[in-house]
């Protein structure tokens, strides 16, 4: 059965575990296709609620995917894995508009943060017990929440937006449950949530954010949790707007049951206002990474959230790592009080880059979004043939796959490293990469 592999087991958890090994080491392709459940059921001689039951495991621990009648299928990629990691090295001489680093000629520079934070560790050291927000960190996120008129409420730190994120999912979701998702949306979090058992459920995006009526379709067909990004959405830049945030507040009005999770990682490189949906329901968590801004190695973000989510955040990370570095949280104080970053003008710069490219394709007749952030987003016939050509000419950008659900095919280019003056060139080379192509006859 299955070729050369032979699913085993009696329980369901005997199946389930004989088929996550196959996929494991490779035995069952991502893709290819697991036997009917009767079928299976038949040549385990077992009940079919059994095979039932298996298959329902791995599909919550993300490891198969069901398309009703078609079936059962490995995941094109398993929930280990990220999607970022089926792309090999560039080849020389190709210029990486896919890769999705800010510029680091933007991102401050961080000795004397990093000096101060060591001669206050070597003045007053960090020691088990110590609490694990710095009080002037706390003092200040929650200073800046508040300005931008997110309820007030305590603060966790955590490794990383994505960090926050498993851990607000976690603490109040359940292997099965269903997760709202915009589509595109960030290709991290779209494998984050199957590797957390949980399912996503795309919902269309335009510049203003997620879709009012999408989302409550989603919610009332029984989604557990909304994941929203409030600025520089990635892939496609949108900004949740004031009259968008409104209807989405009236959407979730009928559902405070739903955990709302918000996204800023665009916090101090986006000059738009923040919209945000913190409060509108029960459970609720805002996070601000300092990736983009201040360096994706300073692996800290900052969350608020109601007090039960932020407690049980806080109550987790006890139980594993205990505390992001103090050193690290010492650093972004220092960096924060110094103004080391001015938003404006990174604003300003990623604006520049952005619109010279969408007006340059425009000019092309290529309809390009990227209304904030670092990158944007081109709607594309054949998404695999234009990444494909593009590389032949030099450029390296990011297929859409890594960020689809079922939204149309696509591709990003992040501006961020890119000079403006070389935009109309790449415009050019996107617009013979995207074209249609005429079939050739051969008689």
């Amino acid at each position: 059965m299955l070729g050369e592999y032979r699913i085993e087991g009696r329980r369901a958890s005997e199946i389930a575990a004989s088929v996550e090994r196959a996929v494991g080491a490779g035995e069952l392709q991502p893709g290819e296709v697991l036997p009917p459940m009767r079928e299976l059921a038949v040549y385990l001689e077992v009940n079919p609620n059994t095979v039932a039951s298996a298959y329902r495991t791995l599909r919550d621990r993300g490891v198969i995917e069901t398309a009703g009648r078609r079936g059962s299928r490995v995941r094109p990629r398993p929930a280990s894995t990220a999607r970022e990691a089926v792309l090999g090295p560039l080849p020389p001489g190709v210029r990486d508009a896919a890769a999705g680093n800010p510029d680091p000629a933007l991102l401050p520079a961080l000795g004397r943060a990093l000096a101060a934070a060591a001669a206050r560790s070597a003045e007053r050291p960090t020691l088990y017990g110590a609490p694990a927000v710095t009080t002037e960190l706390e003092r200040m996120a929650r200073a800046a929440f508040e300005a931008d008129g997110v309820p007030s409420g305590s603060i966790a730190v955590t490794s990383g937006a994505l960090d926050a994120m498993e851990r607000v999912l976690d603490v109040h979701l359940r292997p099965g449950d269903t997760v709202a998702v915009e589509d595109p949306g960030w290709g991290s979090l779209l494998d984050l949530i199957p590797g957390l058992g949980l399912r996503a459920v795309p919902v269309a995006v335009d510049d203003e954010g997620p879709l009012p009526e999408q989302v409550g379709r989603a919610v009332r067909d029984g989604a557990r949790a909304l994941v929203v990004t409030d600025r520089a959405q990635n892939p496609t830049g949108a900004v949740l707007s004031a009259a968008r945030s409104r209807e989405l507040r009236e959407v979730l009005a009928d559902h405070r049951d739903v955990l709302l999770v918000e996204d800023d990682h665009g916090h101090d490189i986006v000059d738009l206002p923040l919209h945000p949906l913190a409060g509108a329901t029960d459970h609720w968590a805002l996070v601000r990474s300092t990736a983009k801004a201040y360096g994706p190695d300073l692996r800290l973000a900052v969350l608020t959230g109601d007090a039960v989510t932020v407690d049980r955040v806080r109550g987790r990370q006890r139980l594993g790592p205990g505390w992001v570095s103090h050193l690290l949280q010492d650093a972004v104080v220092h960096l924060w009080r110094t103004g080391a970053v001015d938003p404006k003008a990174v604003a300003d710069a990623y604006g520049r880059r952005r619109n010279t490219l969408i007006e340059a394709l425009a000019a092309r007749g290529i309809r390009a979004r990227g209304r904030s952030g670092m990158n944007v987003w081109i709607p594309v016939p054949d998404e695999t043939g234009a990444v494909a050509r593009l590389l032949h000419a030099g450029w390296a950008v990011a297929p859409g796959a890594r960020f689809r659900m079922d939204s149309p095919p696509g591709i990003r280019i992040t501006i961020a490293g890119l000079a403006e003056e070389e935009l109309p060139a790449l415009a050019d080379v996107v617009a013979s990469a995207v074209e249609p192509k005429e079939a050739r006859r051969y008689d």
